[in-house]
């Protein structure tokens, strides 16, 4: 019988130890015969590195960065050891999720025999919503500098074993191959936060590539925690959108989502939440970004 890939879980700390220990309980009863866990603390305070070594120290690798390299640059600390470490798969894991004792099983014996796999992402659920979809990957737009989570919002049905391709597979759960990161590279730092598997997904698309969905593979992710609305996020997320299409898109798709980010998101958004009016000062930060910044790795110049 043929050994299963190896599987490296990298999972990112940041001031987040309960939602942490929550991840890695569940991935205790995971039945898959080869997974390692690599947990990256990207500069924590109140000494959770230690705490959670002192806890889990068996069945973690622990990577400790002095400061916050945001999503993109701790994650690929803990792919480069993965890959160091003979990893056949790399699944990156949000620290807010817990996971079904299948998932990983299922995801890698579906894509396992793909010859143009890149990427794949589970059904991922809202924590608090037990049978409401957060994501099954997600579809994109240059032109309008947007990408869309596929079945959010949506109650689940009988799960049917099935992939399905997408433009992206989601960053909360995303198993990578060996093969591919060693074609696409790493994850953009550039981006910091948000956008950057997005962006490595388009990478992995224009070599010929291709992302997927696996629907009978589940996890539960707590949403609001990672996502909360506050002017960091809002200032990184719009940065970050224009920041893709001036990567991965031409100058008349760049024009076109600037106009899209300028005439219609920003206003759309102000009508139906009238007193978030605060939410201007990041955005037209992320914009002024743009006016005087020049994105690395694909700029259009």
């Amino acid at each position: 019988m043929t050994e299963s890939p190896l599987v490296s879980v990298v999972i990112l700390n940041w001031n987040g130890l309960a939602d942490t220990r929550e991840c890695l309980e569940s991935l205790k009863s995971v039945s898959y015969p080869r997974m390692r866990i690599i947990l990256v603390d990207n500069g924590s305070e109140n000494d959770e590195a230690d705490k959670l070594e002192g806890e889990f120290g068996e069945t973690i690798e622990l990577i400790r960065s002095d400061e916050n390299l945001g999503f993109a640059g701790g994650a690929n600390l803990g792919i480069q050891r993965a890959i160091d470490d003979g990893a056949d798969y790399v699944l990156l894991l949000n620290n807010d999720t817990i996971v079904d004792p299948e998932f990983l099983p299922r995801m890698v014996d579906s894509v396992r025999q793909l010859p143009d796999f890149a990427a794949a992402c589970p059904t991922t659920y809202f924590y608090d919503r037990r049978e409401v979809i957060y994501s099954t990957g997600g579809s994109v737009s240059l032109w309008r500098g947007s990408a869309r989570q596929i079945g959010r919002g949506k109650r689940m049905r009988a799960a049917r074993s099935k992939i399905v391709e997408r433009d992206y597979a989601d960053g909360v759960c995303m198993l990578m191959s060996r093969a591919a990161i060693r074609d696409v590279g790493m994850l953009d730092e550039e981006y910091f936060s948000y956008w950057e598997e997005t962006d490595w997904c388009a990478r992995a698309r224009e070599i010929g590539l291709k992302c997927y969905y696996v629907s009978d593979a589940t996890i539960w992710h707590k949403a609001a925690r990672s996502r909360d609305p506050d002017p960091g996020f809002q200032y990184l997320y719009r940065r970050n959108a224009l920041m893709f299409v001036r990567k991965r898109g031409t100058a008349l798709q760049f024009a076109s989502a600037l106009a899209t980010h300028v005439l219609f998101f920003g206003p759309f958004y102000l009508l139906k939440h009238p007193t978030k009016i605060a939410r201007i000062i990041p955005e037209a930060k992320a914009l002024l970004w743009h006016a005087s910044n020049r994105p690395r790795q694909g700029s259009l110049g």
